[in-house]
């Protein structure tokens, strides 16, 4: 089978002296949605439709080649329900931001994927991954809540044919935040990296309860309060009875909190009495017992907060608070202490004002 690719660069900058000030720096970039069995016919499609955005970019001529295998580690957990463990680390070159779990589910008639990783060659690799194992359409991408290392690859799905489908409060979230979704995680994982990586909106909205089928395998999405953030959704796969819960749930990796404390551990109750029996991690994992995985961010999460009250109640400034809230729990999680200054700083900022 032949894909269809291109070559794109980010061109050197060039400072007053007219000296070059930075190092050209370029990737081949994949296209999905234009296979064909042969390079006739591959080279055909791309240039009868290729993507909007090629013509925007200084990219050369697409070409096509023969598929190559990718370079993301799938692991089949349950038949048909293929998990993806991001690197437990901070998004870098290194890594290309697949630093976020990614799931894609296999019905008879579509696959849904869920998360597209932090960068659109993540989402590239997500798409060669599926087409090792089907050849079906990918009919949905779902992703679970707005950071970046969860979105920067949807892209690269929905030209695969994907409809992006999120909770009702991720598009205005990535409108308002595309610009430093992208300055931000752009340095972090470096401009060749990052090269054709853009936020993109969801082309629906999910109910706040709906059902997906993709033939004899139904999937169950669930939109959440603010917790974890205020665009937090679920996925359970009826079949399978394991719950992709995305980042209302860590494991290993410690919670990060950008929505709701209280919000948080209220949703953590509700999603407890779910029928699921098994549970995929935003980060961590790849596959848990259910509900006995939420007990490590439980502890966490109620220390949390315990903490935040006890620095209120003594008056301590938010300077200080943020030095010993939840400081018992640095043993037990990785990037502690990437993480918990800003949940300290998030508890607090709403405990004080009850």
């Amino acid at each position: 089978m032949f894909e269809a690719f291109v070559t794109i660069c980010l061109l050197a900058s060039v400072d007053p002296q007219g000296t070059a000030a930075a190092q050209e720096a370029c990737r081949t970039a994949l296209l999905p949605g234009h296979a064909a069995a042969s390079k006739t016919d591959c080279e055909a499609q791309v240039f009868a439709s290729p993507p909007a955005w090629l013509s925007k970019s200084s990219a050369d001529k697409p070409f096509c080649a023969e598929r190559p295998r990718s370079r993301l580690a799938f692991t089949e957990v349950m038949p048909g329900l293929f998990v993806h463990r991001g690197a437990i680390a901070e998004p870098d070159a290194t890594n290309a931001g697949d630093v976020a779990n990614i799931a894609f589910i296999i019905g008879d008639d579509s696959i849904a994927v869920i998360d597209s990783g932090g960068s659109r060659q993540v989402g590239e690799q997500v798409y060669l991954a599926i087409r090792e194992h089907s050849d079906l359409p990918i009919s949905h991408l779902i992703l679970t809540h707005m950071h970046p290392d969860h979105v920067f690859g949807a892209e690269a799905l929905r030209e695969a044919g994907a409809v992006v489908v999120g909770q009702q409060n991720l598009p205005r979230a990535l409108a308002d935040r595309a610009g430093s979704y992208e300055t931000s995680f752009g340095r972090l994982i470096g401009a060749q990296a990052f090269l054709g990586s853009r936020i993109i909106a969801p082309d629906r909205n999910a109910a706040p309860s709906e059902t997906i089928d993709l033939g004899d395998r139904v999937l169950e999405l669930r939109s959440w309060p603010t917790a974890h953030t205020g665009t937090d959704l679920t996925v359970l796969d009826r079949t399978s009875r394991v719950l992709i819960a995305g980042d209302l749930l860590f494991d290993e990796y410690a919670p990060a909190l950008d929505g709701s404390l209280k919000g948080w551990r209220a949703v953590m109750g509700e999603m407890m009495l779910m029928p699921a029996s098994q549970v995929v991690p935003g980060h961590g994992g790849p596959i848990l017992a259910w509900p006995e995985a939420a007990a490590p961010q439980s502890r966490y999460l109620g220390v949390l907060e315990a903490d935040t009250r006890v620095a209120l109640k003594d008056g301590l400034t938010l300077g200080a608070a943020i030095k010993v809230i939840a400081r018992s729990e640095a043993g037990h999680w990785q990037l502690f202490d990437l993480h918990n200054p800003r949940n300290a700083t998030v508890a607090y900022t709403e405990l004080e004002w009850e």
